[in-house]
């Protein structure tokens, strides 16, 4: 299975996937997730993540614009 992007994540699974982290500092999910800007919030927490862990998590960062489709 390919890792998916971090892009095509929603709000609440985004939030679900952060929160489980040790140490996670979230605001409440009810706070931020019909905020405009919640989504890009949280998606931007996933920029302090290295790749390693990510791929541990079955993500990554690029949005696979660049791949060829066969």
């Amino acid at each position: 299975m390919r890792p998916k992007p971090v892009v095509e994540l929603g709000v609440a699974e985004a939030y679900a996937i952060l929160s489980a982290r040790p140490g996670a500092s979230l605001p409440p999910l009810e706070a931020i997730e019909n905020e405009d800007w919640g989504r890009d919030w949280l998606l931007s927490r996933f920029e302090d993540l290295a790749a390693e862990e990510l791929a541990a998590l079955g993500l990554r960062w690029d949005d696979g614009s660049d791949e060829q489709v066969d």
